[in-house]
């Protein structure tokens, strides 16, 4: 009976993948291309000298959350206008909140520079030990 079951899991197992090969082999391609995309990075990575500010400032890029956009009426005139939210501060136009994304990002990656000597004092301690 255990033979049986089992060799019916491998059966629909075999059913399923056959069924849903397509979105499996177009995942691992998307995968096997970012990691090729990766290795291409870091080969780039060891001939520029700026390459950690870079890093550093892309990592601050997904902390920080995007400029959002949305309709409202002007406090003026009652005309429907188009603003633009960024860390719940309204912005008139996108490139005053996109101005004000980026210094939010520098100002993290700042901040990072800022505590490293502090985390690489603490991590030598921690070796000594």
């Amino acid at each position: 009976m255990n033979g049986l079951i089992s060799t019916a899991l491998v059966i629909l197992c075999g059913i399923l993948l056959y069924r849903f090969r397509k979105p499996i082999i177009d995942a691992l391609r998307r995968f096997d291309a970012a990691n090729v995309a990766r290795r291409t990075q870091e080969v780039h990575d060891r001939r520029d000298r700026f390459a950690h500010y870079k890093h550093t400032l892309s990592l601050a890029e997904e902390q920080v959350e995007e400029v959002g956009k949305f309709q409202t009426q002007d406090e003026r005139t009652g005309q429907p206008v188009t603003r633009y939210l960024f860390e719940g501060e309204q912005f008139l136009s996108r490139d005053e909140a996109e101005a004000a994304r980026q210094r939010a990002i520098v100002a993290k990656a700042r901040t990072f520079y800022e505590e490293l000597p502090a985390a690489l004092a603490h991590r030598r301690k921690e070796t000594l030990h």
